[in-house]
């Protein structure tokens, strides 16, 4: 039977109480949400830290989903179910209840959440990619104030973040743009498990001209965003133009062979994932009204 390495647990009350209790037991403390993540890494003692400071209490500050007119925030503690059934944000962003219904199953999506899916900093992990695609900022909180990181600084590597000893992540915040939608595809071995491969898109249309697009692609060995600028920007959308983003974002790919399939197969779904992705973002920002955002 595998267990963790002892430890001690500290149950914090507050932002400011989990920063204090941060400060007092170092660098040897590590912040618990859902858990699902750290837990199975502490008891194959991949992980071992001294001290657990569970944050589930915080929910009444971090749990939040705010849907405003230019921006879109979302509380750290906020859970998979809070996203996946707020039709305010999948109004917004759609992208969000489309990898939400991807994610796990019930049990771990009424307790993971957005924040500790983005501090585990799996490279396998939807949430991340999701937040590349919609160009994120990272609310980081430490005793000296706030600071906002943007996603494509917050990964520092795998299982690496920006958040620092004694800092919390407590929100994060997503850009509303006139014009566009968005969409993410996945391919799994099966329900609720990690992707093969993924892609998450967003796009912003403007008199049937593509102005602006942001492609993410999860487990295939990329980090941020691919650049298919050269692809869509500036084109009317057509299964042409989609499939040479598709192309851009194979390029990009650098998988490994593994237990969940082949580079070539993966290298392959990054393309195909990033067409299908495409595809259904146009028709969304296509269909909405002009006011809508992706």
């Amino acid at each position: 039977m595998q267990v963790p390495a002892p430890f001690e647990y500290e149950r914090a009350e507050s932002v400011q109480h989990t920063l204090a209790l941060l400060e007092r037991l170092g660098d040897d403390a590590r912040v618990v949400a859902g858990g699902h993540s750290l837990l199975p890494m502490m008891k194959l003692r991949l992980a071992t830290p001294e001290y657990l400071v569970d944050i589930n209490d915080l929910r009444g500050e971090l749990g939040y989903v705010v849907v405003a007119e230019d921006m879109v925030r979302i509380g750290a503690l906020a859970r998979h179910a809070d996203l996946l059934g707020d039709e305010a944000l999948a109004a917004v962003f759609p992208i969000f209840r489309d990898a939400e219904r991807l994610i796990a199953d019930p049990v771990v999506r009424n307790w993971g959440t957005l924040g500790g899916s983005l501090c585990q900093a799996d490279p396998s992990e939807d949430l991340t990619t999701v937040c590349d695609a919609l160009d994120a900022e990272c609310v980081i909180t430490g005793s000296g104030g706030e600071r906002v990181v943007p996603m494509a600084e917050f990964h520092q590597g795998p299982y690496e973040t920006a958040v620092g000893d004694a800092e919390l992540l407590t929100e994060v915040r997503f850009p509303v743009r006139p014009g566009g939608s968005s969409a993410y595809q996945k391919v799994k071995r099966r329900a609720g498990d990690w992707p093969v491969a993924a892609s998450a898109v967003a796009v912003w249309l403007d008199g049937g001209t593509i102005t602006d697009a942001r492609v993410a692609l999860t487990a295939v060995g990329v980090e941020g965003t691919v650049d298919v600028d050269e692809a869509l920007v500036g084109r009317p959308p057509s299964e042409e133009a989609f499939a040479a983003a598709g192309a851009l974002a194979s390029a990009a790919s650098d998988p490994v062979t593994d237990a969940r399939g082949s580079a070539d197969y993966k290298r392959h779904l990054a393309g195909e994932l990033t067409v299908r992705a495409l595809r259904t973002a146009v028709e969304r920002a296509l269909t909405s009204t002009p006011t809508s955002t992706p």
